[in-house]
């Protein structure tokens, strides 16, 4: 399941993507007719995901959500809002794991409706020492 339409804008630091309408009926996060505002979590974490992959020019290794922290939300679900964009930043970077902290609002520059921020663990690859 990919949530991004498309890439607006990449950096060595960011990304920035247009996400999959959520007004869609047959989107895959839906529930009970609405889109909860927690699937905002999804949209950062795929773009996360993205920005790995472009930033080191090679399929993102494969890595677990370790934690999320100062998750905020502004809304109770993504209806209604119109086009929506979502951002990830990467604060921290090593072999054992990244942080990012993400975004996702409406319009070109508008309301934020969710934000947090993700540990990502990246797992060790067998020449690895533990």
């Amino acid at each position: 399941m990919c949530l991004l339409e498309r890439v607006i804008a990449w950096e060595v630091g960011r990304i920035v993507c247009a996400v999959v309408a959520p007004e869609a009926p047959d989107h895959p996060l839906r529930r009970a007719g609405a889109l909860s505002a927690l699937a905002g979590v999804e949209y950062g974490l795929q773009a996360a995901a993205l920005h790995g992959a472009l930033h080191d020019g090679a399929p993102q290794q494969p890595g677990f959500l370790a934690a999320l922290s100062d998750v905020t939300l502004a809304v109770e679900t993504l209806d209604g809002h119109g086009a929506l964009s979502v951002e990830a930043a990467l604060l921290h970077a090593d072999g054992r794991g990244l942080i990012y902290r993400f975004s996702l609002g409406c319009g070109d520059g508008g309301k934020i409706l969710l934000a947090g921020r993700a540990v990502i663990v990246l797992p060790a690859r067998a020449t690895e020492p533990p």
